[in-house]
């Protein structure tokens, strides 16, 4: 199949710049078909980030295809996204699913799967869809062409989406593998041979992330739900309560990204914006902007990263107004993509209301709201950052402290804020018009 991939590959010369495309978030193209609406498993489709790994100064996005395979995009910058051949494709072997999972570079090669030591291999950790084959591909350039493990699947446990690391304290490779609404945790010096140990980790659902900021972790859930803790290699102990990362309608399935090298140490999260509608359109679903996490006392922040300065094209900034009740202040802005910066200061009991392109945004004394979701902060909401994209709507509230992604279907250009419910006041606003990811071009 992939030795006539590109041969087949859809010539379009509107790819990326259909009506409803978002410009800066990642969508799937269609290769070898021509179709509006694509659904689950069909070209165009997209769901869970999968395989994050940065590796010789690009950083690899694999993703779901509804476990028909992993579509494959590389970045120089984690927004200008060049799709590759799909990685990893399923078989009949295994329920005919290749399911979430993760990627790794295994330096030491300890996998013995690179026939040159110098040049190890990259390993893809995934479950067949019969929910309890757990296989093993590699690459040996690059992830550019995968190969499955002859021995798959390497080990039988039940359920799927195995996420693997390594853990540097007790010098072993660590899976964590949701199944049974626990998360599983195994234990490996090869990779290849698995340990089981006793600690799971109760009422969990899907898709784990798990990474340390210090001598902290930090278990993220399906949903997004985190908690903060320690880790001995063995078992995880929860020191904080469980809190929501995002409490947007359209955010799940998160991930970050492996191998960031320290001389950049960020650790960057993405997630899959699930359940959008783009009518018409020969794509379905998004992901989030890649954010860079930070930890302040138990809490995660998140921020867009800081390469969308690099998308920043014309800058508005409004004079601080203060806005009796009803009062509607227009804002500036043509093209449709925006980063809107804002410091205020709301009473308790007033609200502030941005009307973006038709989706509105309301902001309290302590909270923001989008789509009938509402998300708390600590404190006085003093600052929110919003992102609006052709089909999403991503709100950063104080600092990142909490945020809401959503998608929506934007009706008309016009943006404006205006005060409600009592008096506020806008200390300063910025309004960003962004330059999009995509450009024309001949594939």
């Amino acid at each position: 199949m992939l030795a006539t991939f590109a041969a087949l590959c859809v010539q379009a010369a509107d790819l990326y710049q259909e009506p409803l495309r978002p410009q800066f978030h990642f969508t799937a193209r269609q290769w070898t078909t021509a179709k509006v609406e694509p659904k689950r498993r069909e070209e165009g489709w997209l769901n869970d980030p999968n395989g994050l790994i940065w590796l010789d100064g690009e950083w690899h996005l694999f993703a779901q295809r509804w476990a028909r395979c992993w579509i494959h995009a590389v970045s120089r910058d984690l927004l200008h996204w060049t799709e590759l051949e799909p990685g990893l494709w399923d078989s009949e072997a295994f329920g005919t699913g290749v399911q979430s999972g993760t990627i790794v570079l295994d330096r030491e090669n300890v996998s013995g799967l690179s026939p040159d030591p110098a040049r190890p291999p990259l390993l893809a950790f995934w479950s067949g869809f019969d929910n309890r084959s757990q296989c093993v591909s590699y690459s040996l350039d690059r992830g550019r062409t995968w190969t499955a493990h002859a021995k798959n699947p390497i080990f039988v446990h039940p359920e799927r989406d195995p996420k693997v690391f390594w853990h540097g304290p007790t010098r072993r490779w660590i899976m964590i593998l949701y199944g049974q609404d626990k998360y599983h945790f195994f234990s490996s010096t090869n990779l290849l041979d698995w340990t089981r140990h006793e600690g799971a980790v109760e009422n969990s659902y899907e898709c784990p992330d798990f990474f340390p900021f210090g001598d902290r972790w930090v278990l993220v859930r399906g949903d997004g739900a985190y908690s903060v803790g320690r880790f001995d290699g063995l078992r995880f102990t929860a020191e904080t309560p469980r809190r929501r990362s995002d409490y947007g309608p359209n955010f799940y399935a998160t991930l970050t990204w492996e191998n960031v090298p320290a001389s950049d140490g960020r650790r960057i999260q993405i997630a899959w914006m699930r359940e959008g509608k783009y009518p018409g359109m020969p794509f379905s679903q998004q992901l989030t902007i890649p954010r860079e996490l930070t930890l302040r006392d138990g809490r995660l922040f998140q921020s867009p990263v800081r390469e969308l300065a690099t998308l920043h094209r014309r800058e508005h900034a409004v004079e601080p107004v203060s806005l009796s009740p009803g009062r509607t202040l227009a804002l500036p802005g043509s093209g449709g993509l925006y980063r809107i910066q804002a410091e205020v200061d709301i009473p308790d009991g007033a609200e502030l209301v941005f009307t973006l392109r038709g989706a509105k945004i309301r902001l309290g004394d302590s909270w923001a709201r989008c789509m009938d979701r509402v998300a708390p902060v600590s404190g006085f909401l003093r600052r929110v950052e919003i992102l609006v994209d052709r089909a999403s709507i991503e709100i950063f509230a104080q600092d990142g402290e909490a945020t809401l992604s959503a998608c929506f279907l934007p009706e008309g250009d016009a943006m404006s804020v205006t005060a409600a419910k009592g008096s506020a006041a806008v200390r300063s606003l910025r309004v960003v018009e962004l330059a999009s990811t995509w450009t024309r071009r001949e594939d």
